[in-house]
């Protein structure tokens, strides 16, 4: 019988093949990945946490464990099929179907203006430098001034023009990016970018990012 971490890597490959561009990988992060992505999130206190792109529930297993039942878990997934069966398998998340360039109004319609930690899985190197920035800037106005948020690069293309792009873009909206040690134990390798005190962009009438 197959583990329920080999079911989630056929289903990630599944969803990988039927649109490669939004899912961004063969098969999800590895636990060694998971454990440092879900770090910054508290184990104490009620913290508001936010997953973009959760998959198959790589980190959202992690982030439930680190919470224990405490603080409010929003996570944000724009293929409803991932979605579905991380809401089954999650009944305490809150899972969202929809995009991480509108998470304002994602986490509006759920009473939300800000929250302590963000984990990211999105597949950056299938975005473009518009979208990158779309989203970090949405990620940034959500945030609280104290907040982490955390996102991987896979280290063999870490100087690929996409990668080197998104660590432009983390430090044009953060003021401090940490980047870790290398997961080793990752297939691929890779590595986590802490990054901290968000510079939020300039918002016109409209609410929208200038």
């Amino acid at each position: 019988m197959a583990t329920p971490q080999e079911i989630r890597s056929v289903s990630f490959l599944i969803e990988f093949l039927r649109d490669p561009m939004k899912v961004g990988a063969i098969r999800p992060s590895g636990p060694a990945l998971a454990q440092l992505a879900t770090a910054a999130v508290p184990s104490t206190g009620s913290p508001v946490v936010l997953e973009l792109g959760p998959g198959t529930g790589a980190f959202t297993a992690p982030i439930q464990q680190r919470l224990a039942g405490s603080g409010r878990h929003v996570a944000v997934e724009l293929n409803p099929r991932f979605a579905e069966r991380l809401a089954t398998r999650y009944p305490a998340v809150d899972v969202a179907v929809g995009d991480a360039a509108s998470l304002r109004k994602v986490l509006a319609r759920r009473g939300l203006s800000q929250v302590d930690v963000v984990v990211s899985g999105l597949p950056w190197a299938a975005f473009g430098e518009r979208l990158q920035l779309d989203v970090l800037s949405e990620v940034a106005a959500v945030m609280q001034p104290t907040g982490v948020f955390t996102t991987f690069a896979y280290v063999h293309a870490r100087w690929a023009p996409p990668a080197r792009r998104l660590l432009r873009s983390l430090r044009s909206r953060f003021e401090e990016v940490v980047v870790s040690r290398t997961v080793w134990a990752n297939l691929p390798p890779a590595l986590v970018y802490f990054c901290r005190r968000p510079m939020v962009a300039a918002v016109d009438g409209l609410g929208q990012a200038t």
